[in-house]
């Protein structure tokens, strides 16, 4: 692409986002890292580093750069934890994560066969192969692999699905968009005896879980 150049329009995203609503150096070196342009259909590369979600196939969204960091630090990542997934798409927020905590540390679920697909391609050709993906309900989680440290969704639920809550250990995060057509990001913290301790970070709007 003539007169593009990823690495540059990444640190520009990255500048831009360290003088908005992102702060943990962690989570901007994330984001410096990963390719976002490799994460978007061909055709959506020159706008891969504008600051909004956009369109990935199957009525999905990619979400806005400022989003997925807000999301990393509000679920506090540390190298070693287990992370649950709810909505890989096309895999560029499972590489976020994968570079804080691990690439063989990130599970991630994805509804459509074909994003997953992509997905499971995409990580592995820019060098996150080790994350999982799986195509299925993310309503169900993934059993297989819990407890988890931290489990998020990428869109939006009436609720927290019980499936999820259960496979995140004693004292660990979610995080969510909830709510239908008015929805809020929610962070909550399980407790013992498996309800949450919620807290609201403001109006959001995601596509919906499927």
């Amino acid at each position: 692409m003539a007169g593009f150049d990823p690495d540059d329009a990444r640190e520009r995203l990255v500048q831009r986002l360290r003088n908005t609503r992102v702060d943990d150096g962690a989570v901007l070196d994330a984001m410096r890292t990963v390719p976002r342009h490799e994460f978007v259909p061909e055709q959506r590369r020159r706008d891969a580093y504008d600051d909004r979600p956009l369109p990935i196939g199957q009525d999905q969204t990619i979400s806005a750069p400022r989003m997925v960091g807000m999301m990393a630090e509000l679920l506090n990542l540390e190298p070693g934890d287990r992370v649950l997934e709810i909505g890989t798409g096309r895999g560029y927020h499972a590489a976020v994560t994968a570079e804080l905590v691990g690439p063989d540390h990130v599970h991630s679920v994805e509804y459509h066969d074909e994003l997953a697909e992509l997905a499971r391609a995409t990580l592995a050709e820019t060098g996150y192969g080790d994350v999982s993906v799986r195509a299925g309900d993310g309503r169900e989680g993934w059993p297989d692999h819990a407890p988890y440290d931290r489990a998020y969704l990428t869109c939006a639920a009436p609720e927290f699905p019980e499936a999820v809550v259960e496979q995140v250990r004693p004292g660990g995060l979610l995080l969510a968009p909830i709510g239908s057509h008015s929805q809020t990001l929610v962070r909550a913290r399980r407790r013992a005896d498996g309800s949450l301790d919620r807290e609201d970070h403001g109006a959001v709007r995601f596509v919906p879980l499927q």
